[in-house]
């Protein structure tokens, strides 16, 4: 198996595009602790206050946008939508604002789409990087791969879904 790379040398090796492909309701979730805590116990970024929420992840987001790199999130997600994705909704403009474009499609329309077992990160149409978890949503580490005919069925997938998708600003939570 492969070395995992970082994610700086990961999305760093990106020259055109790096596509997310999330489809799970919540991930490693703490309800005592941490940013989904705060969240619960009623907290709200302020888009206005960039220096309380920008993060060396938002930092390398832009950076790879910066460089010509598309990097596109689309996330699949039961309606009515799990607390988790609320809280995720509602963090959604700071990778916006790193220059993410994200999408949202109700799982019910995804039923026909032939999708990877797990969730995955393609970088330019060649490098996946798996992303596996434990039934509770934490981190069950990573793989990469470059397989051709897994990442031809990362990319058809993630064109699908991006297709019937709805741009995050034009989503409704439900």
């Amino acid at each position: 198996m492969k070395q995992v790379p970082q994610w700086d040398d990961l999305l760093g090796s990106a020259r055109k595009s790096a596509v997310h492909l999330e489809t799970r309701d919540s991930y490693a979730v703490d309800y005592e602790t941490g940013t989904f805590a705060d969240w619960r116990a009623g907290h709200r970024l302020d888009p206005a206050d960039r220096e309380s929420w920008w993060r060396p992840w938002l930092t390398l987001i832009s950076e790879t946008v910066a460089r010509g790199v598309a990097v596109r999130r689309a996330r699949i997600v039961s309606e009515p939508v799990s607390e988790y994705t609320r809280f995720l909704y509602d963090g959604t403009f700071t990778n916006i604002a790193a220059g993410e474009q994200i999408r949202w499609l109700p799982r019910r329309q995804a039923s026909d789409i032939a999708l990877p077992g797990n969730d995955f990160w393609l970088i330019d149409g060649q490098l996946i990087r798996w992303n596996h978890f434990t039934g509770d949503g934490a981190s069950g580490g990573g793989e990469i791969s470059e397989d051709p005919a897994a990442a031809t069925l990362c990319a058809e997938a993630f064109e699908v879904v991006w297709e019937r998708a709805t741009p995050h600003n034009q989503y409704e939570i439900r």
